[in-house]
């Protein structure tokens, strides 16, 4: 399967991409064949390789870079990601996931915990066979921390109206932003930059972390369920509220309180006057204000890098700004 199309104007870069992708593909060799078609059809559900791209780009700004080095660390990293998703679909009970069947829908939810499990032992093999140092393994461990502490943060929240916007972005700083953070980080630093010039590689990476979540919860309320690949505000029957909801309650909280009360009883109906109270009470609007911010903060950290790789930095500028325009 080759990768999503718009890579097509990043020849070089598509090309370790694919490469990246066949490696991942390689990484996967079970006696339980279950398991495998399962771990396959996720590697294969067209996601954008965008953690990948960004730590293959990260890594031309340092003076030893290894393009095989470099190539297996963005694939351990895309296998990490993969295995979070996974995970999330069988604590959220989620059916679809970029338009197809999640694997605990296909599978069932023992096969996908199976599943997800052998993909991080994937990765943590791929990066004991290739990281420079202790720290890539080290940094990895704490970023599996993390994430795994925005999804708790993100549960202990479900159904809880009274979350503000600072546990919202701690979650998401976690949930989604720390792996953007990670694939920045360390390709920055196992191509040979110093430590604290990957550091400052990694904060881009959250930041555009953090605003792409933002802008992936206002695309709940702005997109169809065809466009967005899963249904609209399915999040909200589960007691997730994001971004713009939290927003709108800051202004409507008494018209909002009736219906969010409801919880997975929430009909149809509801959750479509829930969609109109969330644009109306402007939470949209300022939803996509603070992507914005977090968008030019990534924007101006990209813009300061130095101009050793400047086919890189103008890549990375493009990408990053098309990525967080996004509409679907």
């Amino acid at each position: 399967m080759n990768i999503h199309p718009m890579w097509k104007t990043y020849p070089e870069l598509a090309k370790e991409l694919n490469t990246t992708l066949k490696l991942m593909e390689n990484s996967v060799n079970l006696k339980n064949k279950e398991v495998e078609n399962a771990v396959m059809s996720m590697i294969h559900s067209g996601g954008k390789l965008l953690r990948p791209a960004y730590q293959l780009l990260f890594s031309q700004f340092g003076e030893n870079r290894e393009s095989k080095k470099a190539i297996a660390l963005a694939a351990a990293i895309e296998l990490l990601h993969t295995a979070t998703l996974i995970h999330d679909d069988i604590v959220d009970d989620s059916d679809i996931r970029r338009s197809l069947p999640t694997i605990r829908s296909q599978f069932g939810n023992s096969t996908a915990v199976y599943a997800g499990d052998y993909l991080f032992v994937s990765c943590f093999k791929l990066l004991a066979d290739y990281s420079s140092s202790l720290k890539s393994i080290q940094l990895n461990s704490r970023s599996m921390e993390k994430i795994l502490s925005g999804e708790l943060g993100q549960m202990d929240n479900r159904y809880n109206l009274d979350m503000t916007i600072d546990q919202y972005l701690e979650n998401i700083s976690g949930k989604t932003a720390e792996l953007f953070s990670l694939s920045c980080f360390v390709g920055a630093y196992e191509s040979g930059t110093s430590e604290r010039f990957a550091k400052n590689c990694g904060q881009i990476g959250e930041n555009i972390g953090i605003a792409f979540q933002i802008i992936d919860d206002v695309l709940d309320y702005t997109q169809s369920p065809e466009q967005i690949g899963k249904p609209v505000l399915e999040d909200v029957r589960q007691g997730i509220y994001s971004l713009p909801l939290l927003y709108a309650l800051e202004e409507g909280r008494r018209t909002l309180l009736p219906y969010l009360e409801k919880g997975e009883a929430l009909t149809d109906t509801e959750t479509n006057k829930i969609y109109e109270l969330v644009h109306s009470f402007g939470g949209v609007t300022k939803a996509q204000k603070l992507a914005e911010k977090y968008t030019q903060q990534a924007l101006k950290g990209i813009t300061k890098l130095p101009e050793t790789s400047t086919d890189a930095k103008n890549k990375l500028f493009t990408i990053t700004q098309a990525i967080l325009a996004r509409t679907n």
